[in-house]
Parts: C-alpha cells; structure tokens; sequence
C-alpha cells in the first residue's frame, strides 16, 4: 500500500510539475509575441499542449518539463509516436477550424535547475507535417 501511496504523489508531483512548467511555456511566449489560441486542447484522440499564432503561423506547442536529467532531456520525451500523435491532433484541429495557413510544431523543453529557476530550450519547427 506504501508504494501505491508514493506512485501516487509521484503523480501529482509529476502533473504538478508539467502544469508549472505550460504556466512558464504560456508566459514565455507571450513574451515572444505569440498570442495563445488554447491551452490543452483536448480532443477524444488526445491533447495538444499550447496552440498559437505566430504572425501568421499556426503553431503547435508540445512542452516537456523535467526536475532533473534522470530520464534525459525533456525534448527527448517528443519521440516518433508522440509526433506522429500531434500531426493527428493538429490536423483534426486545422480542419475543424477550416482555414488555411502555414502550421509548425514546436517543443518547449524545460529544465529546473539545481537553483530551482527554469531553464527554457525552444524548438522552432521541431518537426515536419
């Protein structure tokens, strides 16, 4: 039952983590000038991050946060699967949204560092549709 218990907080530490993480990702570009379109855009086929507009690019934001590289670095966690994912998912959006316009996916790769601020590692055009 103990272990149970600590896979759960492990969890919520973990989701904890990834929501401050979009939190900085959102605030960032901002910053940037992109102007956020959604936030956890869910779909009965999953979820895409951040969706924005760059001038008149649609993009696509997938943000990894880690507290530390014990599995790698966070844009290391975007592998094949998880691309192919949200070319499904930005497709299904694109078409629901019915315009036509340059697209790009992004990764916003966050690491805390030992002083506990956020490093941010951003990808432009990460990947090709």
């Amino acid at each position: 039952m103990k272990a149970f218990q600590n896979f759960l907080k492990g969890s919520k530490e973990t989701k904890d983590l990834g929501s401050k993480g979009e939190d900085i990702a959102t605030s960032y570009l901002k910053k940037k000038g992109y102007r956020i379109i959604a936030r956890n855009y869910k779909t009965s086929s999953g979820e895409i991050d951040i969706i924005a507009e760059d001038r008149e690019t649609i993009v696509f934001i997938e943000v990894k946060t880690r507290a530390d590289y014990s599995f790698g670095y966070p844009y290391e966690a975007v592998h094949y699967k998880k691309r192919q994912k949200l070319k499904n998912l930005a497709l299904l959006y694109m078409k629901k949204i019915g315009r036509e316009v340059p697209v790009r996916f992004d990764v916003l790769s966050i690491m805390q560092n030992h002083k506990g601020r956020f490093e941010i590692e951003h990808i432009t055009d990460a990947f090709e549709v």
